[in-house]
């Protein structure tokens, strides 16, 4: 439910109001009970920034894209064979 600012025109009591959007306006002033209660214009609660939405949320590191000959271009997802200096520390 979204939060509506309200202000009176008679005496200047401000009041933050929760309501439902199918809810009526408030017009009579809980201070002063003057009729003269009306919703004031303010900003959303939020901001959008940026070029769009990604699909998954996250936007890439900016990064180049890979090279056309390594495994990660072609779609080859068979894992590389280990550096013969890390086979050799392994054994």
């Amino acid at each position: 439910m979204p939060i509506y600012a309200y202000k009176c025109g008679s005496c200047g009591h401000a009041k933050d109001v929760l309501q439902k959007i199918s809810d009526a306006a408030l017009t009579v002033c809980p201070a002063c009970g003057a009729e003269a209660f009306s919703k004031q214009l303010t900003a959303a609660g939020f901001q959008l920034k940026g070029s769009g939405w990604y699909a998954t949320d996250f936007k890439n590191s900016g990064g180049s894209k890979p090279a056309a000959g390594s495994p990660a271009a072609s779609g080859d997802s068979t894992p590389a064979a280990p550096a013969p200096a890390a086979a050799a520390a392994n054994s």
